[in-house]
């Protein structure tokens, strides 16, 4: 079986152009790495690129990439409304094919050491990366953001896994670690009330309560004046994406407001589309394997 490990790196970027053209001809660069996505949210300020290929291919595109976000985001200009602590702010790797997590794991504790080691740049491994149980939830590593790192580099308690600890003003921190796959998946409301947002997230997020496997905020997109419920959904066998939109309908009911679109950032397996199809259109013994595509090209 083929070697395939993918990478989804979130970069504190995501207004000029020019910046995530240049980290992901970094990434492109790499011989043996495929892209195969990348996009760029305003309001948020960050970028999300996805690339595959074995795992030294792989860690080195990181590793580029990072270096790259490292020259050209400056960390004190940034702001935007994803929560955030570095320029190369989150590297997971998550295993395809032919590897397992463990090995996503190995690569990247080694990638996270050289980001460290070269860069200057303090690394946090987190989810099955982490060296501690208190830093498997990226929420929790990536508390107080940006602005608190200084105060957080100070305390010996909260030292990173590999690098400096010491405020890279510039650069800011960066979270790697390996994970299952993950969708991240975005509701907007009609309305620009960021309150409203906020308590559908917090009813319908796992940590306080709502459906397991989601993780959840709101946001506010100014530039399109409506708020968010901005989400990470973690294991859609499990909690389907569909179950996630309607809750959140049946929450925003709630505050006289309505779903006015929903969001992918970045990809989804086809399987998680294919089953809010069933669910939607109803379709009784709806097997995947009825879908012509499907019978073609896999």
């Amino acid at each position: 079986m083929t070697e395939l490990v993918q990478c989804v790196p979130n970069f504190s970027e995501g207004r000029r152009p020019d910046v995530v053209e240049a980290i992901v001809e970094a990434v492109k660069a790499v011989p043996g790495v495929r892209l195969l996505d990348y996009s760029s949210d305003y309001d948020h300020n960050r970028s999300v690129v996805t690339f595959v290929g074995d795992r030294q291919a792989v860690g080195e595109a990181a590793f580029r990439a990072a270096a790259k976000a490292a020259e050209l985001i400056d960390m004190r200009l940034h702001h935007g409304g994803h929560p955030r602590m570095g320029a190369a702010d989150v590297i997971p790797f998550i295993p395809v094919s032919g590897l397992s997590m463990e090995d996503c794991v190995e690569l990247a504790r080694s990638t996270g050491e050289r980001i460290a080691r070269e860069l200057g740049i303090p690394v946090y491994l987190y989810e099955e990366a982490a060296t501690r149980p208190e830093r498997r939830n990226l929420a929790d590593v990536r508390r107080g953001e940006y602005e608190s790192l200084a105060a957080r580099l100070d305390d010996s308690c909260q030292a990173p896994d590999f690098g400096p600890a010491r405020f890279n003003a510039s650069a800011g921190a960066t979270a790697v670690g390996a994970r299952r796959p993950l969708v991240a998946f975005n509701v907007n409301l009609n309305t620009g009330d960021l309150k409203i947002a906020r308590k559908i997230a917090l009813a319908i997020r796992e940590k306080s309560g709502g459906l397991t496997n989601v993780k959840a905020m709101g946001v506010l997109l100014a530039d399109r004046k409506q708020a968010q419920v901005s989400m990470n959904l973690v294991d859609c066998d499990a909690t389907p994406v569909y179950r996630v939109v309607e809750l959140i309908k049946s929450e925003a009911a709630r505050y006289g407001v309505t779903v006015a679109s929903t969001e992918i950032v970045g990809l989804i397996p086809l399987k998680y589309i294919l089953d809010a199809t069933a669910y939607y259109l109803q379709l009784d013994g709806f097997s995947h394997d009825q879908v012509l595509e499907k019978k073609i090209f896999f």
